[in-house]
């Protein structure tokens, strides 16, 4: 598959990086020849100065006939041309990086196809509603639901509080059968049970249940759940807005933001926060925001490390909920040893979205778990695929795979060996990421 990907920002040279693992053909370009440095040397991929709005550029890196142009630098308007020329000049398959929630309204969609213009993105959007569902379901981690709410994913970092702790199962299943463990994060290791396991304290473990076991997952994994009221936002960005706006009126929410001009914006922009002009990261000024009354501490600026020292300092005022916004993806797992409570990165939000679409038509959906070296992917059963042919427990499954449960007629069901999964069933699949095409064959 031949891929050409423009802008080689954060998003894109991180997305170049991924799918050069995949032996798949990358052009990545950018009019900056220091921004695209020596990749070519150290990944498998081409490197081009170019300009994505250039005919004549796009036409150099052989536009015609790709199988999918990207187009995710940072200015939104560079993107959609840069689509609408590439379409014009033969690519198969075109996607934008955009910042107009209005394009991505349903009754906007068709314009767009017929534009040329065949999927958005906006990770700033994707991410805000990442953060909303942490502040709702602030004793987890992280929370997904899979096949359309039909089942949960529920990610829990375990004290020695914890009932399931030192408990044998047997890969990732209990005598009760109300839930199902797929992975589990152990200091930098990642586990997919598939033998005898046991959860050791300060382990962050991800359970697969129907929403009507939530409460059991919660009470065995020793958490509380607490309204969240009092918020701060350290950062007025994209994210903050959108999630601001999605919180609504019911919160008393404030956003601490230095730049003068943008809090004049923001102003106008938020009707339901107070705006702050001030520096996030001092002590002094977080203790005159109130915040050892605060619930939900979220450090959403442009600066990893000032969001991470943040969160640090509403920790040690005794902030329940700490969430982060850390663009280095190698800052992520010392987010998860300072015990952050969530970390969001736009680059993996965006990169699982993409990667999703490379796949085979079987698969409905790609997550990529922020805090270990997984994956969570969809399957659609075909008629006659392999993993039809026997009980789960006699496929011969990849190590590091392990099936979460199904859907079967709307109806979420967690698996155990003796399970005979059917054609048109929807399947939750955890893999490494590395394994993710050993398992497609499975189901094609």
């Amino acid at each position: 598959m031949r891929i050409i990907i423009a802008g080689a920002g954060e998003v894109g040279t991180h997305l170049a990086k991924l799918l050069s693992r995949e032996n798949m053909d990358i052009t990545l370009i950018d009019e900056d020849r220091e921004r695209l440095g020596d990749l070519d040397a150290n990944y498998d991929m081409l490197t081009k100065v170019a300009s994505p709005t250039s005919i004549r550029d796009l036409k150099d890196v052989g536009v015609h006939g790709v199988d999918l142009f990207v187009a995710v630098t940072p200015h939104e308007t560079t993107n959609m041309t840069a689509c609408l020329l590439a379409n014009k000049l033969g690519a198969k398959k075109t996607l934008a990086r955009i910042d107009n929630y209005e394009y991505l309204l349903p009754e906007n969609a068709q314009l767009f196809k017929e534009m040329g213009l065949n999927h958005l993105i906006y990770p700033e959007v994707l991410a805000a509603k990442e953060i909303v569902d942490a502040i709702h379901v602030n004793w987890m981690r992280y929370h997904l639901l899979l096949c359309d709410g039909a089942l949960e994913l529920c990610v829990v970092k375990v004290r020695d509080n914890a009932p399931i702790i030192r408990q044998k199962f047997s890969s990732g299943v209990f005598s009760h059968g109300k839930f199902r463990i797929v992975a589990i994060k152990r200091g930098a290791q990642t586990i997919i049970p598939r033998g005898n396991d046991e959860i050791q304290p300060d382990d962050l473990v991800y359970f697969v249940c129907t929403k009507e076991n939530i409460d059991f997952v919660r009470q065995q994994a020793g958490k509380d759940s607490h309204d969240m009221h009092n918020i701060i936002f350290v950062g007025g960005s994209r994210i903050a807005q959108k999630a601001v706006k999605e919180l609504g009126d019911d919160k008393n929410i404030r956003v601490i933001e230095p730049n003068r001009e943008r809090c004049y914006q923001l102003s106008e922009k938020l009707n339901n926060a107070l705006i702050i002009n001030a520096n996030g990261s001092d002590l002094e000024v977080l203790k005159e925001e109130g915040i050892q009354d605060t619930d939900a501490f979220i450090a959403v600026s442009d600066n990893s490390e000032a969001n991470l020292f943040a969160c640090m300092a509403a920790q040690k005022f005794g902030v329940r909920r700490t969430i982060a916004e850390v663009e280095n993806i190698d800052y992520i797992p010392l987010a998860e040893g300072l015990d952050i409570g969530a970390v969001i990165n736009k680059k993996l939000i965006a990169s699982s979205y993409i990667y999703q679409m490379l796949l085979n038509a079987s698969v409905l959906n790609v997550r990529n778990l922020t805090s270990a070296d997984a994956q969570i992917v969809e399957f659609e059963v075909k008629e006659g695929s392999r993993i039809t042919k026997h009980k789960i427990k006699d496929i011969d499954l990849p190590e590091n795979v392990n099936i979460g449960g199904l859907v079967r007629d709307g109806i979420g069901i967690l698996v155990n060996g003796d399970t005979l999964i059917l054609p048109d069933d929807k399947v939750v699949v955890f893999c490494r990421a590395s394994d993710i095409r050993k398992i497609d064959k499975f189901f094609r």
